[in-house]
């Protein structure tokens, strides 16, 4: 279709809601490691082959692995193990998946770092590690650095969520309170080689920061870290504090090791929203991509791409839709229950104030936003009178961060279960030409 019909598919509300859920699994599908990681094998090499990995997409990545290994290299031995979050599992037959806690760190995602370190642990110069990386992992793959606790870095890592850090800042905290993070996981690998794979959930995708980096050295200091702790006055133990102090322990990128080492990013939010692209193009509309690596303030965000969608509405002749992805932060100051999506998506709301035809979406990749159940949520402009025939107020519902329930008040939240995969959030804003 090379032309927008004025008959498909926004004349109802429905149709239109249908049309911006198929969008989102169109993003979500191409993000997907079953459709990345078989044309990207190594060789095997003439040793071992352990694969290690952490992440909500790190069960599917070592299933994606494991069937391709199987169907080119079948008599090349496999074995490791990866940690994922509850409930985002897969059936693997040589690489065991374990489960642990997200986004609060456990026992479990402790014993299970653990477990890696020893399975890559004396190995040669002519074994293999194959490292599956993907956002989640610095949660699920936690290790204390000596002399801290568990629950020190549980109390810190709550703290970081809830006071509005950007992602590049929250894990160069982790990395440097960590045994495992910055590169460790490889420097205990090494001299074998470490291939690392990796689904981006950051915004600008630096490999170093996917995770906390476990097999990627970086340049950032333990200063820099608690520099980071005191402007947001963050409480830090004093055996915290002596630690950062007096850390030298990372692993430093021109370490010779680390030349044999590659790292593949397979998949990114940017790739996310190509895809989404294309899938609208071909149905005529006009597509704008505002960025995908966007951070601030959710509600901020959406209070501005709002401003820009009725900017916009009266000087297209067309459907126009604006896509974005990134991760957006939010400080929380409310009991209320949420995730950053829906907590832009009431920003959005709130100024569009039942605008007509204008919808909107809002999903986290990895179908979970924040820590609910729900991937995100979607309106349209009838949304409006419901909500002010249920007397839900937008502002103090924003005031309690509680966007989860104003959206699952109007039936609008969108369950999908976990994807097993997270290039984080994708952001589509429908907008309908005013004469439509």
């Amino acid at each position: 279709m090379n032309a927008f019909a004025p008959s498909a598919p926004f004349t109802t509300e429905v149709a239109t809601r249908q049309w911006l859920t198929r969008l989102a699994e169109t993003a979500v599908a191409a993000v997907h490691p079953d459709s990345l990681l078989p044309d990207q094998l190594p060789p095997p090499p003439a040793g071992r082959t352990v694969v290690v990995g952490a992440g909500k997409a790190a069960a599917a990545m070592a299933r994606a692995l494991e069937t391709a290994w199987q169907r080119h290299h079948p008599a090349a031995e496999l074995s490791g193990l990866v940690v994922t979050r509850y409930g985002h599992g897969e059936r693997c037959r040589r690489i065991e998946v374990l489960e642990a806690s997200h986004p609060m760190p456990d026992e479990l995602g402790e014993r299970a770092a653990r477990r890696m370190l020893d399975a890559v642990r004396d190995l040669g110069s002519d074994d293999l590690v194959i490292a599956l990386v993907s956002g989640g992992g610095s949660a699920l793959m936690t290790l204390p650095a000596p002399g801290l606790t568990l629950h020190q870095k549980q109390a810190i890592n709550r703290a970081l969520l809830r006071c509005g850090a950007p992602i590049r800042e929250i894990n160069t905290v982790r990395r440097h309170l960590s045994a495992i993070k910055g590169g460790r996981l490889a420097a205990c690998a090494h001299p074998a080689r470490v291939v690392t794979y990796l689904i981006s959930d950051v915004p600008g995708d630096d490999p170093t920061l996917i995770a906390s980096g476990p097999t990627l050295p970086d340049d950032s200091t333990p200063q820099d870290a608690l520099a980071i702790l005191e402007r947001y006055a963050i409480e830090i133990p004093d055996s915290v504090r002596r630690h950062l102090v007096a850390d030298d322990s990372a692993p430093r990128p021109d370490a010779g090791d680390f030349a044999r080492d590659e790292a593949v990013v397979l998949a990114r939010a940017r790739d996310a929203l190509e895809a989404a692209r294309e899938h609208a193009e071909r149905e005529g509309l006009e597509v704008r991509v505002l960025g995908d690596a966007l951070e601030g303030e959710a509600r901020d965000l959406g209070r501005a791409q709002a401003r820009l969608a009725l900017e916009r509405q009266g000087e297209i002749e067309r459907p126009l839709l604006l896509l974005s992805g990134g991760e957006t932060s939010v400080t929380v100051r409310g009991d209320g229950r949420g995730g950053r999506n829906v907590e832009y998506l009431l920003g959005l709301f709130e100024t569009l104030e039942g605008a007509e035809g204008i919808h909107a979406l809002a999903i986290d990749t990895d179908g979970i936003d924040g820590s609910e159940d729900n991937a995100g949520a979607l309106f349209g402009p009838a949304c409006w009178a419901r909500a002010r025939a249920a007397r839900l107020s937008p502002p103090d519902y924003l005031a309690r961060n509680d966007a989860y329930s104003f959206f699952a008040e109007l039936d609008d939240l969108i369950v999908t279960g976990p994807t097993r995969t997270n290039v984080n959030d994708f952001r589509a804003i429908l907008v309908l030409p005013r004469s439509a």
